[in-house]
């Protein structure tokens, strides 16, 4: 089946509205559990996350299949998924919100950023996390976490529907990131969500001045008539 388009007009504007605001507009449309929980940014560098979701499923290991030698195989699903993720799009790891064990480490991620991938988001711990840090682009964990994947996951699938942090991914999704965090816009309501967020990203601005300059939140959040008054004069003003 294929995906509704993304294209770089609603990139660059979810690229520029928060997830608190994105969440509003999830929220309106009746969306509740958008917003990837217990993950938090690890990088500080690469600006936001915009990035279609391409997902990796683990189950919890077991010792008689989860042992060094599987990494010789590189159909192993782990290092199938660095391998195969699309340039442009997010690696999402369904890690069950068990941060025992690594979810990968700055190797893997390494080869993520050289190939083009926009970042990764797992519900799960990073290994080498003060070297994860300093690269620059997006990159979400559950926190630092020493023993390999192996210990406490086994990886099974690729590209297929996941919960990361409590949340549905699918294929396809649109993951925007930001300080607060992550949350996943079903690929269908991209475009409209990102033009609804850009113009209430645009209003709160307009609110801030005017809470800045005094004024009380009854009648101005949420604005009353005479306040989107001011606030058409103030956008005309900008123009």
């Amino acid at each position: 089946m294929s995906l509704p388009a993304f294209d770089e007009d609603t990139r660059g504007k979810l690229a520029h509205c928060s997830t608190a605001t994105l969440t509003t507009q999830l929220f309106k449309r009746g969306l509740r559990n958008t917003f990837i929980q217990g993950v938090r940014r690890l990088t500080s560098k690469g600006g936001n996350l915009v990035a279609p979701a391409f997902t990796l499923r683990n189950i919890p290991a077991r010792e008689d299949l989860d042992h060094v030698g599987v990494f010789e195989n590189p159909e192993h699903p782990q290092r199938k998924a660095i391998e195969t993720v699309p340039p442009g799009c997010v690696l999402v790891v369904d890690c069950r919100q068990d941060s025992r064990a690594a979810s990968g480490g700055d190797i893997l991620l390494t080869r993520l950023r050289v190939r083009g991938v926009a970042g990764m988001v797992t519900d799960g711990g990073l290994r080498d996390a003060a070297n994860i840090a300093q690269m620059d682009f997006p990159v979400y964990c559950a926190g630092p976490s020493a023993p390999l994947n192996l210990a406490i996951h086994h990886a099974v699938d690729l590209n297929v529907p996941i919960a990361c942090g409590r949340v549905a991914v699918y294929p396809g999704d649109i993951l925007v990131g930001d300080a607060d965090g992550v949350v996943v816009i079903p690929r269908h309501l991209a475009v409209e969500v990102a033009n609804d967020a850009a113009a209430q990203e645009l209003m709160e601005e307009f609110i801030i001045g005017e809470i800045r300059a005094g004024r009380p939140l009854p009648g101005t959040y949420p604005p009353n008539a005479e306040t989107k008054a001011r606030f058409e004069t103030w956008k005309k003003s900008r123009t």
